[in-house]
């Protein structure tokens, strides 16, 4: 889980506007650092499927928000997978 000022972090490096909390982009950031902190916990506890359970909702959650960004702002989409580093 991100803490609050984790969280206010990642919204600060990818919002559009000042108020801007629910974008795609800051969706698909918040959820990042959600996945790779569960992956490090599953790295450590390997029988832990309810986790692993969770992770992958997020990675679908993730993926679909992804294909709405690309489909609607393909620009965005190509600059926020290149600065999360994410492969596709």
């Amino acid at each position: 889980m991100l803490d609050k000022d984790a969280k206010a972090e990642v919204i600060g490096g990818h919002r559009r506007h000042e108020t801007d909390t629910g974008s795609p982009q800051v969706q698909v950031a918040i959820l990042t650092e959600r996945i790779n902190g569960l992956t490090e916990h599953l790295k450590l506890h390997k029988k832990d499927h309810h986790s692993r359970r969770g992770l992958l909702q997020m990675v679908g959650r993730r993926r679909r928000l992804l294909n709405y960004l690309q489909k609607t702002d393909l620009d965005g989409y190509r600059e926020l997978t290149k600065k999360l580093g994410l492969r596709r």
